[in-house]
């Protein structure tokens, strides 16, 4: 394969909502390029991208995917991200290693939720932005109001500046061709076919007056970002091709334009004249902004809180993406191949990475030999002798290198971060059907943890169970249903376990007095304790004010574990107490018979005492949720939301689609993603994140505690 430079290679992600056709796209402009001998179809399952068994059993992307495309002297690397809102850190975490997101809309329905999403990842990111309109071959593309309806909400939301680049071609025979509005000429294709346009030259009469006046409003806009171009347009009435490519570029390279253009995926229609605009128009990684890097002298000054932001550029330098600078990469995606074992996808950052090099691990601080340094076509790999600064690569087998590990030549000790994940919103407890199951399951589960890192596992300190964390239902869903068809590990799916907590609401005091005698040396500890409620999120306190020696400083610490440990197992139903302070001021000991163990039981049953006078009551977690639906389903969600003891923080209307805050129990969000899916007809989506703890209601309370069962603490009497 030809080595290419930075130059030479331009990186994109295909982000879009789910069922927009991304990856079908993918798979047409791989045909289109001749890289597969024919179209591959995610309903056969033969789409180069889409090639995880989950996936293609639920014909769904769910984790980013890497495949290239060698075009006319250009190498394009594409990310093929899911579409699904469950899985869109997915999509965020694919924006690191790429220049321009292909914004995919499906023709049909228009701006969905996580198309707006992902378009405000690529924002913050500060990523250049262009929107294919998709499956233009479908009947109803457009919607209700056609595509002048369909461009007018881009403008609604996303701004003017989303102008279209092209006009589609469509007749009685379906969609068939476009037009290219910079060069005026028109393409047109064989529905079905291998992807490649035929140059007409003439634009259909039935279209031409719309295209004089799409081009006109094409070139008014690039031409007023530059002086000197307004200048031209003014004087001559128009801007010269040439001129007008080189314009358009750098307006796309710096944000002001995001093209609009029409394609279709399933039909391979357009597809080479999308690969054209890809090489010419999308920014090569030389072009870019510097990437930014904290050097090991910046983590230090960081993590020592010594003025950080005082460190150039706010404890952040740059990296320029350029072969002279030293080698360094980072890792953006890890994946468990059965055969392979662990696959490292990383981008070129600085320099020029070569097979059987060995590198740093400037996080782990350990050596990695790369092997048979290759680049991704889907599943399949290709081995490449060298890979140039802006280029992505993977590599097998790396014994320690971890997704967001940046590594490098000796001596570099640079960091490059990835984009923070959200916090997981949703937990289930499993349980391993069998021993021989028991046994597979953590190295299993750590596997796919290295794949996604939103994945949480830990066992539960109070019930010993298992507990599995992800982004909601289906994503749990899905790592079950890998554990069992990947690494033969069956486990079962239990309720997900609200983790609530208890506190109390007043001021108690209490005596724990500890007495055995049964021969020999006794035991004996006394103590009275003094408990106060925190303020919700304080933690536990312990405060000391014995004076006169009432009890030895020796035994207080054990006053101190028995109330840690009573308060650990609860007192009305099992659940952890927080936010309180224990104070210990007073009490009474034996010379002979006063031990630690006598103290700490001392301690508990005090503890008991208080909790019986404090007002203890329940809390549970409060999730903050952001919904996303079509406006003319928030009345129905905001009516759900209040039968869900939700309470609505705002609403932002976003174009067509209504914004929803709230503050939701977390016992209510258990099946919300279902039923969202249900009341919004598919169209919904939501996330949430733990916000804070709050007391549940009395009612609520009663319906709790009537089918929990109140821990008993052996010391009592």
């Amino acid at each position: 394969m030809k080595t290419y430079q930075g130059s030479e290679i331009r990186n994109v992600a295909v982000v879009g909502h789910a069922q927009s056709g991304k990856t079908s796209l993918i798979s047409a402009l791989l045909h289109a390029a001749k890289m597969t001998p024919t179209q591959g179809r995610v309903s056969e399952g033969s789409a180069v991208t889409a090639y995880d068994d989950e996936e293609i059993a639920r014909g769904t992307t769910m984790s980013n995917a890497v495949a290239f495309a060698e075009w006319q002297g250009v190498k394009i690397n594409f990310v093929d991200t899911p579409g699904f809102h469950m899985f869109s850190h997915e999509a965020r975490a694919a924006l690191l290693p790429v220049e321009a997101a292909c914004v995919v809309v499906n023709a049909q329905h228009g701006i969905e939720p996580v198309t707006e999403r992902v378009w405000r990842y690529a924002e913050e990111a500060n990523i250049p932005r262009f929107v294919v309109i998709n499956q233009m071959d479908h009947p109803k593309a457009g919607g209700g109001g056609g595509l002048s309806a369909l461009i007018d909400d881009l403008h609604e939301r996303w701004g003017r500046n989303c102008v279209p680049v092209q006009m589609p071609i469509s007749d009685a025979q379906g969609f068939h061709g476009v037009v290219d509005l910079v060069t005026m000429e028109a393409f047109h294709y064989t529905p079905n076919g291998d992807g490649r346009g035929k140059i007409t030259g003439e634009i259909p009469a039935s279209i031409a007056q719309q295209a004089k006046e799409a081009h006109e409003a094409l070139v008014e806009l690039v031409a007023e970002g530059k002086d000197e171009l307004m200048e031209e347009y003014f004087a001559e009435g128009t801007i010269p091709e040439q001129h007008l490519i080189t314009a358009l570029h750098e307006a796309i390279r710096e944000d002001r334009i995001f093209p609009v253009l029409f394609a279709s995926g399933g039909t391979n229609v357009a597809t080479d004249h999308l690969l054209d605009f890809i090489k010419v128009y999308a920014p090569s990684p030389t072009e870019r902004t510097p990437v930014p890097v904290k050097t090991a002298a910046m983590q230090a000054v960081a993590a020592n809180g010594n003025g950080g932001d005082a460190v150039a550029g706010g404890g952040v330098s740059f990296r320029k993406v350029e072969d002279g600078e030293p080698a360094a990469l980072v890792v953006f995606k890890t994946m468990s191949d059965p055969f392979a074992g662990r696959i490292t996808f990383f981008k070129v950052v600085s320099g020029v990475v070569k097979s059987d090099a060995t590198l740093e691990n400037y996080t782990r601080r350990g050596q990695e030999r790369f092997a048979h340094l290759s680049v991704m076509q889907g599943r399949k790999a290709v081995e490449v002798a060298e890979l140039h600064a802006g280029d992505l690569g993977a590599v097998a087998k790396l014994r320690e290198t971890l997704t967001g590990d940046t590594l490098g030549a000796k001596g570099g000790d640079i960091q490059v971060e990835l984009a923070p994940l959200p916090e997981a919103a949703m937990t289930y407890a499993i349980e391993p059907k069998s021993r021989a199951d028991e046994d597979k399951l953590a190295p299993a589960i750590h596997k796919l943890m290295e794949e996604d890192l939103l994945i949480r596992f830990f066992r539960d300190p109070q019930t010993n169970e298992f507990l599995i964390a992800g982004a909601g239902q289906p994503h749990i869903e899905s790592i079950v249903s890998r554990l069992k068809k990947r690494y033969h590990a069956e486990v079962t799916l239990k309720a997900p376990k609200v983790p609530y907590r208890e506190s109390i609401r007043g001021k108690a005091e209490g005596h724990g007095r500890h007495k055995k005698q049964s021969g020999g040396h006794g035991q004996f500890g006394d103590c009275k304790v003094r408990m106060e409620p925190m303020p919700r999120g304080g933690g536990f306190v312990f405060a000391n004010e014995i004076f006169g020696g009432s009890i030895p400083r020796q035994f207080v610490p054990a006053v101190e574990k028995g109330i840690v440990e009573s308060a650990a197992r609860g007192y009305l139903a099992g659940y952890p107490v927080v936010d309180f302070k224990a104070t210990v001021y007073d009490g009474s000991y034996h010379d002979v018979d006063s031990n630690e163990m006598s103290f700490k039981v001392a301690g508990r049953l005090a503890f008991r005492k208080c909790m019986e006078q404090a007002k203890p009551c329940l809390l549970e977690p409060i999730m903050k949720v952001e919904i996303e639906a079509p406006d003319e389903f928030a009345g129905t969600l905001m009516g759900d939301l209040n039968s869900r003891r939700g309470r609505v923080q705002g609403m932002e209307s976003k174009g067509r689609t209504t914004v929803i805050n709230a503050e939701v129990p977390m016992a209510e969000m258990l099946t919300y993603g279902t039923l969202l899916t249900s009341m919004t007809q598919g169209k919904g989506s939501y996330r949430m994140e733990m916000h804070h703890y709050d007391v549940v209601p009395q009612l609520v309370a009663e319906k709790i505690l009537a089918n929990a069962k109140r821990p008993v603490d052996e010391d009592e009497e």
